[in-house]
């Protein structure tokens, strides 16, 4: 399979003094789904702003199909083929549904009935303005209006954010769908670890911004306690992992 991003020794933070994160390494294959996941403060965030050109990265390569991209551009990782999904999901409030999502199609890319088909309750609100949905609707208009790019690499932000359990239950498939559909490579920051398992093919802890755990989410799945350990003894819910 096509290697979509290749990371090498990636430090990111603020400061190259005290980075946040040290030493990732990440090799993603189109339609892979790889979970990002630890405690809070572990640095997934920062890394997944590196990623996107939205932060300097202070050491390390980035190569998205191939092609080397320059640290802190965020246009041209854009133009490459990578979308993030930002956990405050950043929609337009004010316009609506589908204006959010026509804003962000590209001239070859897929049609606003594409990502219905993928979120039927966006049909249903086709007119309403993004301001006015629900956290799990707004997350679905999201998601949506990254797809709407025809990403190679989508990088998706704290999914759950604010969201019922029921609701990140019932969007983690189609994140599965859209891999296996698609080819989109993509990259989950989730708290809800044991969820975001199951439709991952493999998944790394990061603690206090190190590579502390990886492996397939089929083993790490079946070994909870070696998750828990990887968290360095947080008390913070792994939501049964």
């Amino acid at each position: 399979m096509t290697t979509v991003l290749e990371c090498r020794g990636i430090d990111a933070g603020y400061t190259a003094a005290s980075p946040c994160v040290r030493g990732i390494d990440i090799t993603l294959a189109e339609g892979e789904v790889l979970s990002l996941v630890g405690p809070n403060g572990a640095g997934k965030t920062t890394l997944l702003m590196t990623l996107a050109g939205l932060m300097p990265s202070l050491g390390g390569t980035i190569s998205i199909v191939g092609a080397r991209v320059k640290p802190g551009r965020a246009r041209a990782s854009s133009r490459a083929g990578l979308v993030l999904v930002p956990d405050d999901r950043a929609l337009f409030t004010g316009l609506t549904v589908r204006e959010n999502l026509e804003l962000a199609r590209h001239r070859s890319g897929p049609a606003v009935s594409d990502m219905i088909e993928y979120f039927p309750r966006l049909g249903e609100r086709i007119k309403i303005a993004a301001g006015m949905l629900s956290g799990g609707e707004q997350q679905m208009l999201a998601i949506g209006r990254a797809l709407m790019q025809s990403p190679k690499v989508l990088l998706i932000d704290e999914l759950s954010m604010g969201l019922a359990p029921v609701i990140v239950q019932s969007l983690l498939p189609v994140i599965r769908r859209v891999a296996d559909e698609k080819g989109t490579a993509i990259v989950l920051v989730e708290q809800h670890v044991r969820l975001a398992l199951k439709i991952s093919d493999n998944a790394i802890v990061l603690a206090h911004g190190s590579d502390v755990l990886r492996g397939s989410a089929a083993e790490l799945a079946a070994d909870p306690d070696k998750i828990e350990h990887a968290y360095l003894g947080s008390k913070q819910s792994t939501d049964g992992v």
